[in-house]
């Protein structure tokens, strides 16, 4: 696995994460909640920071590509990350 980008933006990260149909149901202060309908509904919770702290994209990163039983190389792939 490549390094994580460190400049990528939580806006950035939204329109990417589009691509697998979540969108934006809530914004509660600085995190955004993302939901999806695709394989059975998932949440997934985003910090509103500019940029996204390498650690924090990981563990989102992992969470997506957990629940769309893929690895986080082919979700970064998809994403184009």
């Amino acid at each position: 696995m490549t390094k994580l980008p460190r400049d990528l933006s939580a806006s950035v990260l939204v329109e990417r994460l589009r691509r697998l149909g979540y969108s934006v149901v809530r914004q509660h202060g600085s995190h955004m909640t993302l939901f999806t309908a695709e394989h059975g509904g998932h949440r997934a919770w985003v910090p509103k920071h500019n940029p996204i702290a390498p650690g924090t994209l990981s563990s989102v990163l992992k969470d997506i590509a957990a629940h769309f039983s893929i690895n986080v190389d082919e979700l970064r792939a998809k994403l184009g990350l």
